[in-house]
């Protein structure tokens, strides 16, 4: 007896789906046909793809991409399990920053841009012990923490030991590649393996300090690069954060960063 096989039309509606979704998902790949009439094109679905329809419809309701949904149905339950969390870790980064953004327009919206005194000054050379890292912009939090973790023990163990405050150093264009680095200042010459040694020249900086949770320094960075450009300056990387007050100090709206830009004048 031949099995029954439903229409696409009959199909999309059994498992909540459009009839447009179901020839887009054949046309990827991603679900195709029982069979599809050689002379009409009419595509027939049998009844026991309605599970990975049905999953399908779930899991794109959740935002997950085709690809990764793709990969999910065809998967073992082990693979699986892995890819579905892979993109549970990426929802949860994502609602992050989407807390942090709503904590910055609830900012803006009370009280409008905030009010950062800037101020030009000069500021030393500095010679730091520090480690690179490459992320993009929304993993450079936790690879902040990542090398902090790496680079204080070491210099413990060489019996170089470090000045608070520590520093982060940023280029001035957020690609989706950055390379940042995590130092801190030695408190005496010395080698240790792992830090690179480096010297930060001194000369005219424009700076101002930010309270608050680190989602927030781009409101800082935006009062900052204003006042830089207003008064005719040229920024020059790298961007420097000091960490006055870290989260192992004080709750995140006591945070205190300072936020330095070494600066040029225009040479015309």
């Amino acid at each position: 007896m031949q099995e029954e096989l439903f229409t696409i039309g009959r199909f999309a509606r059994l498992c909540r789906l459009s009839v447009k979704q179901l020839r887009h998902y054949d046309e990827t790949g991603l679900l195709t046909p029982a069979r599809v009439d050689a002379d009409s094109g009419y595509r027939y679905y049998a009844p026991e793809q309605a599970r990975d329809a049905l999953t399908i419809a779930l899991l794109r309701g959740m935002d997950l991409p085709l690809a990764v949904i793709s990969r999910a149905l065809t998967a073992q339950p082990e693979s699986r399990a892995r890819i579905l969390r892979a993109e549970r870790d990426r929802l949860a980064e994502r609602v992050t920053r989407d807390q942090a953004r709503l904590g910055m327009l609830e900012r803006l919206a009370e009280g409008g841009l905030p009010g950062y005194e800037v101020t030009m000054g000069r500021e030393p050379e500095r010679r730091l012990a520090v480690l690179r890292a490459v992320c993009s912009p929304d993993e450079v939090g936790a690879k902040v923490g990542e090398c902090v973790g790496r680079l204080l023990p070491v210099l413990s163990e060489a019996g170089v030991g470090w000045e608070p405050p520590l520093w982060g150093l940023y280029p001035l264009d957020l690609n989706e590649r950055l390379e940042i680095a995590v130092g801190a200042q030695p408190l005496r010459d010395g080698a240790a393996p792992g830090p690179e040694f480096v010297v930060l020249p001194g000369g005219p900086v424009a700076e101002t300090v930010h309270i608050g949770p680190y989602a927030q320094l781009p409101l800082a960075y935006n009062a900052l690069f204003a006042a830089v450009h207003e008064r005719g300056l040229h920024p020059r990387a790298p961007v420097r954060e000091a960490y006055l007050v870290g989260p192992a100090e004080a709750p995140q709206e006591e945070l205190m960063t300072r936020l330095i830009v070494p600066v040029e004048e225009d040479a015309a």
